[in-house]
């Protein structure tokens, strides 16, 4: 199955990348507290996300490519969610 992108979609998912890293780096100059990091993350992972369907054409892909991509996202979550336990139970934040 072959797909092939305009080049205006290309166009409108760069101009929403640059869109979100003039998000990051004005964010980055509010004091939000604790939540700098989600914030942060959630930016960060609406790129990837923006990279990996249109930039990396998953898209469109068959299903093994998104079992492929499911799975890593589920290994990052594990790892995220035992940092920030690791990260929360330190004695210092309290």
């Amino acid at each position: 199955m072959t797909h092939t992108a305009s080049k205006a979609m290309y166009y409108r998912v760069f101009a929403a990348l640059m869109v979100l890293t003039a998000a990051t780096v004005g964010i980055s100059f509010v004091e939000l507290g604790a939540l700098n990091v989600t914030v942060a993350l959630l930016v960060a992972i609406t790129k990837a996300t923006l990279v990996m369907l249109f930039f990396m054409h998953l898209l469109h892909s068959n299903r093994l490519t998104w079992l492929a991509m499911l799975v890593a996202i589920y290994f990052f979550a594990i790892m995220m969610v035992l940092t920030y336990s690791d990260y929360g139970a330190r004695g210092w934040l309290r």
